[in-house]
C-alpha cells in the first residue's frame, strides 16, 4: 500500500512551482507590489554602473582642460546627491518589496500547515498505522516541507527575482553598449546554469538520506519522551543514548558527504564566474585601447560593474539552489500527503432517520498494512439493542473488530452490514454521531477539564458537562480541585482520565457503544461505579464489549469467543461456558486470579 503517489515521486523546479502557485495565488495583490517593487530595485540596481562610466569619462575630460575646482567640485557633488539619493529610493523599495515577500511567505506557510492537517483528518486510520507514517516521521515530513516551501516563496520573490530581473536588465544594458562584451556575458552564464545542474544531480541521493535521517531522528526522540518511564524504570538511559548517538552519528556523516561535495562545487562555480570577470576586462580594454566606437575608459568600469550584476545570481545561486533542492525533497513528501487521494476515507450517503444498531459481519478478512491477518473468515450477528461481548486472548482481533465496525478501517473480504444495509454505503459523520467508544487508553486533549468532557458534545450546556461527570463518578474529585472544571484535564490521574473519557460518552448519549476495556485503569471501587453507569447506560442499546473482567462479560447476552482471528465459539455465557474450550479457560483463569473461592468463603463469613 503506498502512501505518496507515484508522480509526486520525482517532482522538479516547475512542478514545485505549479503545486505552490495556488497557494500564492489568493495574495495576487501582495504579488503584484512585490513585483512592481522588484522591477523599480531592479533598475535602481543599475544605476551605479551608469553614473560611475559618465563620472569616469567626465573627470577624465575635465583633466585633459585646465579645470577649476568648481567644475571638479560641480561633477562630484552630481554624482554623490545621484548616488545617495538612489541608495535612499533603495533602502525604501528594498524595506517593502522584503516586507511584502515575507509576509506572503508567512501566510503561504500556515495556509499549507492548515491544508495539510485538514487533509489528514480526511485520511483513513490504516494510513497512520504505516510504518512511514509514525508520529516523529509525519510530523517531520510537514514540518520541514512546510519549511522548506515556505522558504522557496522566500526565496523567489526576495531573491530570485530581484537578481535576475537584474541581471537581465544589466545583461541588455551590456548588449546595447556593446553587443561583443555582451556576447561574453552571456557565454559564461548558461556554463554556470549546467555546472550548477549537475552539482544539483549528484547530490540529489545524498539530500534524500539526510532527509531520511532527520525523519529517523525526530521519530527516535518522540519514541524516547513517549517511553520516559519505562527507559528510566529499567534503568536503561545508556542504550537508548546509544541508540540515539548510532542515528545522529549516520546523519552526521551523510551532512559531512554531502558539504564536501557541495563546497567542491561551489568553488569550481566561483572560479567560473572570476573567468567572465576577467575576460571582461581584458576586451573592454582591448576595445578601448583599439579606439572602437562608443568604448572609453569609463566604459571599462561600466561593463565590469554591469557584469557584477549579471553575475550575482551566480554568486547566490548555489545558496538558493541547495534550498530549492532541499525544497524538491521535502515537497515530495509533503505533496504526498496533500495528494494521497487513495487515503482519503470512504463514506457513503446513507443515514436513515433512526439507527437500531444491528450488526452482521459474514466471512470478514482483514489484514493490516504491515501484512498482519489480523480476521480471517469471520461471521457474527450483533443483535439490536441487546449486549455481546467479545473475548479471547491478547491479539486475537477483538479490537479489530470495533475498529471495523466503526468504519475506522474497510475489510479486505466479506460483507459488514449494518440495521440491513452495507456499512459501506453509510455517511460515515453521521455513523459514528450514533457511535460512543470508550477505549482501554483514551486520549485527553490540552485543555480544561470542561473541555475535554464537552468533547462528547460540544454543544451542551454546563449542566449536562456536571451531570455526564457525576454519571461517570468524577464529579466531586473535579469540583475538589481548586480551579474545578477549569482545571488542565492532563493533571489527572490515568484512572481520572478514564473516567473523562467515559464522560463524554455518557455526554453523548449514543444508541450504540462499543467499550474496549472500560474500567481497565481503575481501582475495584471505581470499576463498580463505572460498572453501575454503564449498566444503566446499556438499556436500550447495541452494546459490544471487550474486558478480561469476568463481571462485565457474564452480563452479556451474547458472547463470541475469537482465537488467532477466527471465531471459535458463539452463544450465550452459560452456554460457552457447558462447551468448555478458550472461554472457559479464561473464566477459570480469571475467577482463580482472583481468588473467587476465597473471596466467596470471606463474604459468607462476613
Amino acid at each position: 500500500m503506498k502512501t505518496i503517489p507515484q508522480p509526486h515521486n520525482r517532482m522538479n523546479v516547475l512542478s514545485l512551482l505549479r503545486h505552490i502557485l495556488p497557494f500564492v495565488l489568493p495574495y495576487r495583490r501582495l504579488v503584484v507590489l512585490t513585483l512592481t517593487l522588484t522591477l523599480v530595485g531592479s533598475l535602481l540596481a543599475q544605476v551605479n554602473a551608469v553614473v560611475l562610466d559618465r563620472a569616469v569619462d567626465a573627470i577624465n575630460a575635465l583633466i585633459q582642460t585646465n579645470f577649476t575646482w568648481t567644475q571638479a567640485t560641480r561633477i562630484l557633488l552630481l554624482i554623490s546627491a545621484i548616488l545617495l539619493g538612489k541608495e535612499l529610493v533603495a533602502a525604501i523599495v528594498t524595506f517593502f518589496q522584503r516586507y511584502f515577500g515575507e509576509r506572503m511567505r508567512i501566510f503561504v506557510s500556515r495556509d499549507m500547515s492548515l491544508k495539510v492537517v485538514e487533509r489528514m483528518l480526511t485520511f483513513r486510520m490504516a494510513f497512520f498505522t504505516q510504518e512511514e507514517n509514525e508520529t516523529g516521521k509525519l510530523q517531520s515530513r510537514i514540518d520541514q516541507g512546510v519549511r522548506s516551501m515556505s522558504n522557496t516563496v522566500n526565496n523567489f520573490f526576495i531573491e530570485i527575482l530581484p537578481l535576475f530581473t537584474s541581471a537581465l536588465l544589466a545583461l541588455v544594458l551590456m548588449f546595447l553598449a556593446n553587443v561583443y562584451v555582451g556576447l561574453v556575458a552571456l557565454f559564461i552564464v548558461p556554463i554556470y546554469f549546467y555546472v550548477t545542474h549537475l552539482q544539483a544531480l549528484k547530490m540529489k541521493g545524498g539530500r534524500r538520506s539526510i532527509f531520511a535521517s532527520h525523519q529517523a531522528v525526530s521519530q527516535s526522540i518522540l519514541s524516547i519522551i513517549e517511553s520516559i518511564s519505562v527507559i528510566k524504570s529499567f534503568n536503561r538511559e545508556g542504550i537508548e543514548a546509544d541508540r540515539q548517538a548510532d542515528i545522529q552519528c549516520t546523519m552526521t556523516e551523510q551532512q559531512l558527504s554531502t558539504r564536501q561535495q557541495s563546497y567542491m562545487w561551489s568553488g569550481l562555480k566561483s572560479f567560473l564566474e572570476q573567468i567572465g570577470t576577467v575576460l571582461i576586462i581584458i576586451l573592454t580594454a582591448y576595445l578601448v585601447l583599439t579606439d572602437y566606437p562608443g568604448m572609453s575608459i569609463g566604459k571599462i568600469m561600466y561593463h565590469v560593474m554591469l557584469f557584477a550584476n549579471v553575475s550575482a545570481p551566480i554568486r547566490q545561486l548555489h545558496r538558493i539552489y541547495d534550498d530549492m533542492n532541499d525544497a524538491l525533497i521535502y515537497a515530495e513528501g509533503f505533496f504526498g500527503i496533500l495528494h494521497a487521494t487513495e487515503e482519503v476515507e470512504h463514506s457513503g450517503a446513507y443515514h436513515p432517520e433512526t439507527i437500531r444498531g444491528d450488526f452482521e459481519l459474514t466471512h470478514v478478512d482483514f489484514a493490516y498494512s504491515n501484512g498482519t491477518q489480523a480476521l480471517t473468515d469471520v461471521s457474527m450477528h450483533i443483535r439490536a439493542g441487546k449486549i455481546t461481548a467479545l473475548v479471547g486472548l491478547s491479539g486475537a482481533g477483538k479490537s479489530t473488530v470495533v475498529n471495523l465496525l466503526d468504519k475506522f478501517y474497510q475489510p479486505q473480504h466479506g460483507t459488514i452490514k449494518l440495521d440491513g444495509a452495507d456499512l459501506d454505503k453509510w455517511d460515515t459523520t453521521w455513523l459514528r454521531e450514533h457511535i460512543g467508544l470508550v477505549l482501554q487508553k483514551n486520549h485527553i486533549f490540552a485543555g480544561t477539564i470542561e473541555e475535554n468532557i464537552r468533547y462528547g458534545n460540544p454543544h451542551a450546556t454546563r449542566e449536562q458537562v456536571e451531570e455526564a461527570a457525576r454519571k461517570a463518578y468524577i464529579y466531586d474529585q473535579i469540583v475538589a480541585l481548586p480551579q474545578g472544571f477549569a482545571a488542565s484535564a492532563l493533571q489527572l490521574s490515568g484512572g481520572q482520565q478514564q473516567r473523562i473519557a467515559i464522560a463524554r460518552m455518557f455526554l453523548k448519549n449514543p444508541p450504540i457503544i462499543f467499550l474496549d476495556e472500560p474500567t481497565a485503569s481503575l481501582d475495584a471501587i471505581a470499576t463498580e461505579q463505572i460498572k453501575a453507569s454503564i449498566d444503566a447506560i446499556k438499556q436500550g442499546r447495541t452494546v459490544i464489549i471487550i474486558s478480561h473482567n469476568i463481571g462485565q462479560i457474564i452480563d452479556a447476552d451474547d458472547i463470541y469467543v475469537l482465537q488467532q482471528g477466527r471465531v471459535v465459539q458463539a452463544g450465550s455465557p452459560e452456554e460457552v461456558y457447558r462447551q468448555g474450550g478458550i472461554y472457559k479457560e479464561i473464566f477459570d483463569a480469571s475467577a482463580r486470579s482472583m481468588n473467587a473461592d476465597k473471596i466467596a468463603h470471606t463474604l459468607s463469613e462476613g
